[in-house]
């Protein structure tokens, strides 16, 4: 589909990234100490952030559309330029940590308008795009100096060696979609529990079936790498296995993204978190609803308008998590405020 794609500079990215994991409900799907990128279905929107000083730089950095192949980019180009708005076009250009075909135009006021495809992810920004290059070396170092989230990155096919140092979150990324045992699934989800800090978290981002799948697998376009497809209820099972709590399919969507011999293949990205040890400080928290009753991975179950004494520490987690507008804690001493505050 066509997104929309919406670029802003930020103060600082770590926090302007957690923030928006909580408004937006789903992880960044790239970070970087010196770049950030939203994917989002509904609505069709790539959102990314630098790090730049909204002060001195203005909060938008550019606007545009991102466009599914080169033939949707080019009737675009055609169109705008047959409108007597001049492009300006970049073929295979480095850019964002990703390989792109764009092109550029600037409207009435000046403001910079993208339009391009995603040719392939990265490890590397682009030619000229070092942070000093982009804002200097004074705004670069404090960049660099900002508390940014650890992050490490497994894809399919690369060996599987978790760094030793602990960090915030593990990516997983077409991990079990190459010919890999439940021994091997269960042995890696292991490692990166390992590997993680207390409350860290863990992102699974495969293909995953209905049933079993059976036969040679041959998938169009970059799908062409995978060769194993495992059950999505397998796969769940075993992160559990591993000790993780708060398991949520983050993107999984009922229409299925390819099929097999009948067998239809979803994209499916299950996020879940390493335990944090259970303070001794507790608060009662009340269930909103809308059910009639819920249980949680820690075995704390409410019903509706019923109070429950949880740890602050299940608390703070519950309130990172999409479902925490549905509970309401309550303070320890009596406040009065008018109604509706």
């Amino acid at each position: 589909m066509v997104r929309f794609h919406l670029s802003l500079n930020v103060s600082n990215l770590p926090q302007a990234v957690k923030f928006l994991e909580g408004v937006l409900g789903v992880s960044a799907a790239k970070q970087r100490v010196d770049y950030a990128k939203f994917e989002l279905d509904s609505p069709p929107l790539v959102l990314s952030l630098e790090p730049r000083s909204p002060t001195t730089y203005g909060s938008l950095n550019h606007l545009g559309f991102r466009f599914p192949d080169s033939k949707a980019l080019v009737e675009a180009q055609n169109r705008i330029e047959s409108a007597g708005v001049s492009t300006q076009r970049e073929e295979g250009v480095e850019c964002c940590y990703a390989r792109q075909t764009k092109f550029w135009v600037h409207d009435l006021d000046q403001r910079l308008w993208e339009f391009y495809t995603l040719d392939e992810d990265l490890e590397h920004r682009g030619g000229g795009q070092t942070l000093e290059e982009m804002i200097g070396d004074a705004a670069a170092a404090t960049v660099a100096n900002q508390d940014a989230p650890t992050i490490w990155e497994h894809r399919m096919y690369e060996t599987f060696t978790p760094p030793s140092s602990p960090c915030d979150e593990v990516r997983l990324r077409g991990s079990f979609n190459v010919p890999v045992s439940n021994a091997d699934i269960q042995s890696q989800l292991a490692q990166a529990f390992e590997t993680l800090k207390p409350g860290g978290q863990v992102t699974v981002h495969i293909l995953t079936s209905e049933e079993a799948v059976t036969g040679d697998l041959h998938l169009p376009g970059p799908a062409a790498h995978v060769k194993y497809v495992p059950l999505r209820t397998d796969v769940l099972a075993a992160i559990e296995a591993a000790g993780f709590v708060d398991l949520q399919l983050s993107t999984f969507r009922s229409g299925a993204c390819f099929e097999h011999e009948g067998v239809p293949l979803r994209e499916t990205q299950i996020i879940a978190r390493r335990p944090v040890e259970t303070s001794s400080a507790t608060c009662d928290v009340v269930f909103k609803g809308p059910f009639l009753s819920v249980t949680d991975d820690e075995g704390n179950e409410w019903r509706r308008g019923e109070s429950v004494t949880i740890s602050r520490s299940r608390w703070k987690a519950l309130q990172q998590m999409p479902v925490g507008d549905m509970f309401v804690v309550l303070p320890e001493s009596a406040t009065v405020s008018h109604c509706g505050v």
